[in-house]
């Protein structure tokens, strides 16, 4: 084919493969060499339930400025197996180059004129040692189409490879070798010519995905206990602390089911620790009664709750934001709580440390709602500083006329644990005097509720704001929660739209009053949210009475693509009719 220039302004590779072909690791090694190399990269990754085969996928994005959504276009797409392509038929245009090996190719794509790269990676592979070296073959190819520096890619080969053994070390080494002269000869040849300026600061940015951020999050809230049952995709948090236990003094329990996990991370907070249980929505659906009982016997909670398709086991390695009414109306009885969200990296660390601090202030169980779109993509941050690990407590010395449940106008009474001074922490989870011990007082019971629900109000002061980006006065408002806001920002920032403001929710319960205020004087409001009935914004309505004048609404599965939000915020008239 003839030379094929690419001169997006960014650039969006598309690989796709069966489980077990290795495509994480091509991500992560694609990742880290464009951003040393100056680049900026995202990257999300699809895959179905399944340990082998199926028809699993990976987007990088390079570019020359920061990007943070999927999207819809692809600019060259490797097939790593056959049916690949039929799978993506509906992005695959003739502005795609399908590079790889032809014997996968299905034959509309060859007779109809697409630009095609034939590359017999299969084989390559095999003269290396196996087809297990298609992939750093291809990152060998890649890096060698941007006229990366081969030592660059040699030294990430050797960072992830160090620990299997010089003999395999060697062998990658080779193929990525293999792969970088195949791409040369491309290049000089003229087939694939991506136009992608690099920036010097790029190398220096952070490269993260949600994960991290809970993670770290956690640790700057002082976790010092851990306690979870596997589900993903929040399971890789309970991967990652497990990782870094032993060095950072933190307990690690993989509990026989999620209710014990709950009851675990309340016994922790009990004795004085700070806990964190981490699940998805069928996991937290066994520990409402735990949530419930935390409400009654107000002990800090902090649950992370990484959202995916259901009922049931729906779609498990997919991503959605349907579980927001699940953990608002979770645990029978009435009593207060907290509801978070973060949007971006940077956001989900801080929102983390603040879960702990808000938990531990106010005895309350605290949510972070993440999804499985958020926990997966990779993102480059910049000048990211972690903060310390809290320090304040909100434990006091008890002495002998201690009152767990002392009434008191803020709702809040003084939380000692046992073994810290002379009184006696007393705990039940039935309704309980100011001691702790059980009544059926019907005096007692109006002043304990009264007492549990004030929190909501006290804790007004410490409410996060929505972040609003654009004019209040704009005639339209976007309203979101959670993970749409990385699309709706970037699709704002390529529209140019003065006359279309977005506002966004990281903290979405209790709802900040200053932040109802915009929404109350928006003159046409529209909702985007990754569910099928609008859940965030019954939330609103009930709070304000406001109901939206469009809805956005995507529950297949998949994240939103840039190019979808883009046309329906265009759509919208630029004048009032």
């Amino acid at each position: 084919m003839k030379k094929r220039d690419l001169p997006h302004a960014d650039l969006s590779i598309v690989l796709s493969g069966e489980a077990g072909q290795g495509l994480q690791t091509l991500e992560q090694l694609m990742l880290k060499v464009f951003k040393q190399a100056g680049y900026h990269v995202f990257s999300y990754s699809e895959f179905m339930s399944r340990i082998r085969g199926g028809n699993n996928s990976t987007q990088i994005r390079i570019a020359s400025r920061n990007v943070q959504s999927y999207r819809r276009r692809i600019d060259i797409f490797v097939p790593l197996h056959a049916g690949a392509l039929e799978r993506f038929k509906n992005r695959i245009t003739h502005e795609t180059v399908i590079l790889g090996d032809k014997s996968v190719f299905d034959s509309e794509y060859i007779d109809h004129g697409f630009p095609i790269v034939d590359i017999p990676v299969s084989e390559m592979a095999r003269n290396v040692g196996g087809e297990v070296y298609v992939n750093v073959i291809l990152v060998g190819i890649f890096a060698a189409l941007f006229a990366i520096d081969f030592e660059l890619v040699e030294e990430r080969v050797r960072s992830m490879f160090a620990s299997a053994g010089d003999e395999r070390l060697q062998k990658n080494i080779h193929a990525a070798r293999v792969g970088y002269d195949r791409g040369t000869h491309l290049l000089k040849a003229g087939q694939v010519f991506p136009v992608i300026p690099r920036t010097e600061d790029a190398a220096k940015w952070h490269l993260l995905n949600g994960v991290d951020a809970i993670s770290f999050g956690s640790l700057a809230g002082g976790c010092t206990f851990v306690s979870s049952y596997p589900m993903s995709p929040s399971t890789n948090v309970l991967v990652f602390l497990a990782g870094c236990s032993q060095e950072l003094g933190v307990v690690v329990e993989q509990a026989e089911d999620e209710i014990s996990a709950v009851n675990m991370a309340m016994g922790s907070w009990y004795a004085g620790g700070r806990a964190l249980v981490t699940t998805s929505g069928g996991g937290y659906a066994l520990m409402v009664e735990g949530m419930s009982l935390a409400g009654c016997i107000e002990s800090p909670l902090v649950i992370h709750l990484g959202q995916r398709p259901g009922p049931a086991t729906g779609l498990p390695t997919r991503t959605e934001q349907a579980d927001l009414e699940h953990v608002l109306y979770s645990g029978h009885g009435e009593f207060a709580r907290l509801i978070l969200a973060p949007g971006t990296v940077e956001e989900g660390l801080h929102l983390t440390r603040h879960a702990f601090y808000m938990a531990d202030k106010y005895q309350i169980p605290v949510i972070i709602l993440t999804d499985q779109y958020y926990l997966e993509s990779n993102h480059c941050v910049k000048d990211l500083k972690i903060p310390k690990a809290l320090q304040e407590r909100f434990i006091i010395q008890t002495d002998n006329t201690y009152k767990r449940y002392r009434l008191t106008d803020s709702g809040i009474s003084p939380r000692g644990i046992p073994g810290f001074g002379e009184g006696l922490v007393c705990v039940d989870s039935d309704e309980h005097d100011e001691q702790g011990h059980i009544t059926e007082d019907f005096d007692m019971r109006t002043a304990m509720v009264n007492k549990r629900l004030k929190k909501i109000k006290t804790m007004e002061k410490d409410s996060i704001p929505a972040t609003l980006k654009g004019s209040p006065d704009s005639r339209y408002l976007v309203v979101g929660w959670g993970s749409t806001r990385t699309v709706v920002e970037e699709a704002l920032d390529a529209l140019d739209r003065s006359d279309i403001s977005f506002l966004h929710f990281a903290q979405v319960y209790p709802l900040h009053q200053g932040s109802l205020d915009i929404i109350r004087r928006a003159r046409k409001r529209i909702i985007i949210e990754n569910n099928a009935t609008a859940q965030f914004e019954k939330l609103i309505r009930i709070a304000t009475g406001i109901y939206f004048d469009e809805q956005i609404l995507q529950y297949d599965g998949m994240p939103f693509m840039l190019e979808d939000v883009m046309e329906r915020l265009d759509a919208l008239p630029k004048e009032d009719r």
